[in-house]
């Protein structure tokens, strides 16, 4: 599944606080959905590695970590925190 895969990705980030939310359900009949998910993503997450960053720079690092996952969903939210 996509959210164990990002999971495990985020955890070289040393999270404080991970929760990996498929909205994917909230968007049925938008574009980008599929029927089982996988399509639309929340996450909250505080991590040390934060410290520092803007908030451009946090989405960036995200989206660098998660890697080749990003393409093949539709939507990211992302609430980052160095908290």
């Amino acid at each position: 599944m996509i959210a164990d895969d990002m999971r495990v990705r985020l955890g070289a980030l040393a999270p404080t606080r991970l929760e990996i939310i498929d909205e994917s359900e909230n968007h049925r009949g938008h574009s980008g959905w599929r029927e089982g998910g996988q399509t639309h993503f929340r996450i909250r997450m505080a991590s040390p590695e934060f410290a520092g960053l803007s908030r451009i720079q946090r989405h960036r690092l995200i989206h660098r970590t998660l890697g080749d996952i990003v393409p093949r969903i539709h939507a990211l939210a992302l609430e980052l925190s160095d908290g």
